[in-house]
């Protein structure tokens, strides 16, 4: 992980795509939670699982459908969710997209 402290940093140029692929780049990590910035090529995907934190799901780019708990939804540039800890999600890349995913720890 890389220092980014006082750093201005563009998202959509942090982590490239790549084909056939699901790139991911840890901006922070610390006690309180992390940021995380990933590029889903089209068709990629993150099968059903579960996190001990809650996390927003930010879309800066492109279009996907998350699935939280079984219910779908789909998301564009701009928008953004609040994925519960401990409830099953999954990611799928509808189109090739990005998205910064911030887990926090409430305790």
């Amino acid at each position: 992980m890389e220092n980014f402290n006082e750093s201005v940093l563009n998202l959509i140029n942090l982590a490239e795509y790549q084909n056939d692929a699901i790139v991911s780049k840890t901006i922070y990590k610390g006690s309180a939670g992390t940021f995380t910035l990933f590029a889903f090529d089209k068709g990629q995907s993150l099968s059903e699982h579960t996190a001990p934190f809650d996390a927003i799901v930010q879309i800066i780019d492109g279009k996907a459908e998350v699935k939280i708990q079984g219910a779908l939804y789909t998301f564009n540039k701009g928008d953004t969710i609040i994925m519960p800890a401990n409830k099953p999600h999954a990611v799928f890349a509808v189109d090739r997209f990005k998205m910064l995913l911030t887990m926090f720890n409430k305790t």
